[in-house]
């Protein structure tokens, strides 16, 4: 049986005010919550059971996905009362695996959207028999990030934090396959990240370290851009999800009697259930939560409106995110960057 940590326990701050009701991997992406998405990807790689390591608003995620069967797996929840870092997260989740110590065990960050061959993934670290094998991905500029060097044979030789000129574009792109014994050897209820602690210790004790490179679409989720991006990259078919059945189009409507006919929604828009989409709005490149309402005459460009928010006729919101709730007045003009809580 193969088995999955998902870790799920960040506060998502740099996406507020969504994630004030909504932990981030629950926030929609191509009409459903993101973690989906990596939930098909981990089916579809043949993994039968997950374990989400939360910690932030925990209980929405059992409310969400009950006991896995809505998503054709078997789903435990281990929940984090302290922060202990990445590796101290993966530590406290081993107690819900049921997998022997030589065992492949899937590790996914929860806001990651990739592309990838994760079952290619797992078949190069049983082949190697590695410890840990890492998902590289190949950057054109990989100074913002540490980098991963690599030899011929696809074992890690370092761990490298950003740097002006980085030794290789390869970057750490966070889905790990661990040997389930190497998981139980992290010291359990201690802060530890396995980038910084785990993986160099790992190396400086002589473990075979691998990585898959791939450059597969690739998007972490973890800021408001990225998130919109990532969403209308699924709907336009530019990102492969195995939770999104529908042909690329420029928009989806959660409703069956959108689009609507007197106003544009284009650019891979996902416009939500219960969306009141009002005549002459134009929206591109958005993603319009349940409930929200958008005024006659307005524009949303590349913005997260929440749920049953409401954008007032003629105002124009750029690069923006309006929290669940939220309202914009009539005739507002949104800067790029903006976020709202209340109404303005």
């Amino acid at each position: 049986m193969r088995e999955a940590v998902l870790l799920v326990g960040g506060q998502g701050t740099r996406l507020r005010p969504l994630t004030l009701t909504t932990p981030k991997p629950l926030l929609p992406v191509a009409g459903v919550p993101f973690l989906t998405h990596q939930l098909a990807a981990l089916r579809q790689a043949g993994v039968e059971h997950v374990v989400l390591a939360t910690s932030y608003r925990a209980e929405i995620f059992e409310e969400t996905f009950g006991d896995g069967s809505p998503v054709g797996l078997r789903i435990t929840y281990l929940h984090e009362e302290i922060p202990l870092g990445t590796g101290g997260a993966i530590r406290n989740a081993a107690d819900g695996l049921q997998s022997e110590p030589e065992d492949p065990v899937v590790i996914l960050n929860g806001d990651v959207l990739s592309g990838h061959d994760l079952a290619g993934q797992i078949d190069f670290h049983c082949a190697a028999d590695a410890d840990v094998t890492l998902h590289l991905v190949e950057v054109p500029d990989a100074r913002a990030y540490g980098c991963v060097p690599t030899d011929e044979e696809g074992r890690v030789r370092a761990f490298l934090e950003k740097m002006d000129q980085p030794v290789s574009n390869w970057i750490n792109a966070g889905a790990y396959v661990f040997r389930r014994s190497v998981i139980d050897a992290i010291p359990a209820d201690e802060v530890v990240s396995v980038e910084r602690d785990s993986f160099p210790g790992l190396l400086a004790a002589g473990r075979d370290v691998r990585a898959w490179k791939e450059s597969a679409y690739w998007c972490d989720v973890g800021t408001p851009e990225a998130l919109v991006r990532c969403s209308a990259d699924v709907v336009l078919g530019f990102a492969p999800s195995a939770a999104f059945t529908e042909p690329p189009a420029p928009a989806w409507f959660g409703d069956a009697d959108h689009p609507p006919t007197d106003a544009s929604v284009s650019g891979g828009s996902a416009i939500a259930a219960g969306v009141v989409v009002e005549p002459g709005a134009i929206i591109d490149g958005s993603i319009v939560m349940a409930g929200a309402v958008i005024g006659a005459g307005s524009v949303v460009t590349r913005s997260a409106i929440g749920s049953e928010a409401v954008v007032g006729n003629g105002a124009v919101v750029l690069d923006s995110v309006l929290g669940d709730l939220a309202r914009v007045a009539p005739g507002a003009h949104l800067a790029p960057g903006t976020r709202v809580e209340a109404a303005i």
